[in-house]
């Protein structure tokens, strides 16, 4: 009996890499013909190497042309009439738009995943706005199609999705693709000054300007301490911050930004405390790994971040944009060993019951099997 077929469609090689892997790799050992389509780069042979067939596509990532956005649809409904897969798994909302339009008609399980809704939701620039208006009307008959499922990793994206139309029953919350405990294990806290470090894309929506203040108001106060900040930029995002204002930060006391790291848990063997001041999150991964090396965490209080940052169990919420309320959680972590110490079990606890890859696996493979046997 021929393995059934599962494939992924994702816009960049790097985002599969660093944020899904896990979940190809469950549906591969459970035994799924694992096939990837996204633009590769530099982790083409990372994907290959796990066994997977991969097949290059351009998605044109961050474009509003309507002339590329219908040559992208074109080439994923060719796509999928070659691959005949059984189940495709659009991963991110760009994919999630394209992909439900490609497959239009034909004989293929969909299943969305909506890990987080980004500038695309949140930013008010005029290309978002745009956006927005066109994909408010398209979700609802997009998503609610016969065979079609929705994942979401957290509650209150499952509440947005049912306000904007989509049916309750086509979505199903697992919280991200899980955390591989084994490689992600407790480190001991560095020697010399405290450190804060931060892991993501360069992204004003990030709140990585309210982190460089709050970091910069530590300083003037006459209790510094040091910032990590390891990502690079992203282009085709709006909300992004240049390179020339990375560079001059940089030059400010106590500020190191690290550009890409190839393995992040070299940042959180440098750092004390893990950041994250998001606007608004699905899951963020990189909170997830560092409560894994025992990090404690300080993150705003919104969507996403509350799933895994907890207020007073393994971290300290603080408003969105608030650099003042930033710095005094840095500065009261910063100065309690012990309560670093505390947050950081509780924190590592927290992933080994809730977010590790063999627990968020065994949900994810559990979707594919209802839907491709349907």
């Amino acid at each position: 009996m021929p393995r059934p077929r599962l494939l992924y469609l994702v816009t960049e090689d790097w985002y599969f890499v660093t944020h899904r892997l896990p979940m190809a790799r469950a549906a591969r050992d459970a035994g799924y013909d694992v096939h990837v389509a996204a633009h590769f780069g530099k982790f083409r042979d990372t994907i290959t190497a796990e066994g997977f067939t991969v097949h290059p596509i351009d998605l044109h990532r961050g474009s509003i042309n309507p002339f590329k956005l219908l040559s992208a649809i074109a080439a994923i409904r060719q796509l999928y009439r070659n691959v005949a897969p059984d189940l495709v798994h659009h991963i991110a909302i760009q994919p999630s738009v394209l992909g439900s339009i490609a497959a239009m008609g034909l004989n293929v399980a969909r299943l969305n995943s909506i890990f987080g809704f980004g500038s695309v939701f949140t930013s008010n620039v005029p290309k978002s706005r745009i956006v927005r208006l066109l994909l408010r009307p398209m979700l609802p008959p997009l998503f609610n199609a016969e065979r079609t499922m929705t994942m979401v990793v957290n509650p209150d994206h499952r509440d947005i999705l049912v306000s904007l139309g989509v049916a309750p029953e086509r979505i199903v919350v697992v919280p991200g693709s899980g955390t591989d405990t084994r490689r992600f294990q407790p480190l001991p806290e560095p020697n010399g000054p405290i450190a804060v470090g931060y892991a993501g894309r360069m992204l004003e929506d990030k709140g990585v300007r309210a982190l460089v203040e709050a970091q910069q108001n530590l300083e003037r106060s006459g209790a510094p301490v040091v910032l990590l900040l390891a990502g690079t930029p992203d282009p085709a995002n709006p909300n992004s911050i240049s390179q020339k204002e990375l560079e001059d930060w940089s030059k400010r006391p106590g500020v190191h930004w690290l550009g890409h790291v190839e393995d992040i848990r070299d940042v959180w063997a440098k750092a004390h405390i893990a950041v994250l001041a998001s606007h608004g999150e699905g899951l963020p991964m990189s909170l997830v790994e560092a409560a894994a090396t025992g990090r404690p965490l300080i993150a705003t209080d919104v969507s996403g971040c509350r799933e895994i940052a907890r207020d007073g169990l393994n971290a300290l919420l603080v408003p969105v944009d608030d650099a003042a309320a930033l710095a005094k959680a840095i500065g009261k972590l910063a100065s309690d060993s012990d309560l670093r110490r505390q947050f950081g079990a509780a924190g590592r606890r927290m992933v080994e019951q809730e977010f590790s890859s063999e627990q968020v696996a065994r949900k994810i493979v559990a979707v594919y099997s209802t839907m491709a046997n349907r």
